[in-house]
């Protein structure tokens, strides 16, 4: 009898550390390369922030030797992203909302999403 309780207790306790476990892990979609990504969208959002950003931000995202920010690194934070764009930033970015649309931050932040480095 008290060998069978063991085993219910060791069953148990595998139980709750393997629901444990599995809820800490990443789920696979999440590790897989632009899983979830429009990839439309962010072809689209390359082509725009190829015409409207890359003079500053450089060809790919960064541009060694300005004062811009590297944006590969850029916080994953749509609403400061979006805000930054359109409001422009320490005087030093000009605004683009009156140049660029909704639409078209959206396509570049789904590009900047898509590029972004751990």
């Amino acid at each position: 009898m008290t060998e069978r309780v063991y085993l219910w207790t060791a069953a148990l306790i595998a139980a709750v550390a393997a629901t444990a476990i599995a809820q800490m892990t990443i789920p696979v979609a999440a590790q897989q390369p632009n899983a979830g990504v429009d990839q439309a969208q962010v072809d689209q959002g390359k082509v725009t922030y190829a015409r409207s950003c890359s003079h500053c931000h450089g060809p790919n995202m960064v541009n060694s030797g300005t004062i811009t920010p590297d944006l590969r690194a850029f916080p994953d934070d749509k609403e400061r992203f979006f805000n930054t764009v359109k409001q422009g930033k320490n005087g030093k970015m000009p605004p683009w909302g009156d140049i660029l649309s909704e639409q078209e931050i959206a396509d570049v932040w789904a590009f900047l999403a898509s590029r972004r480095t751990p």
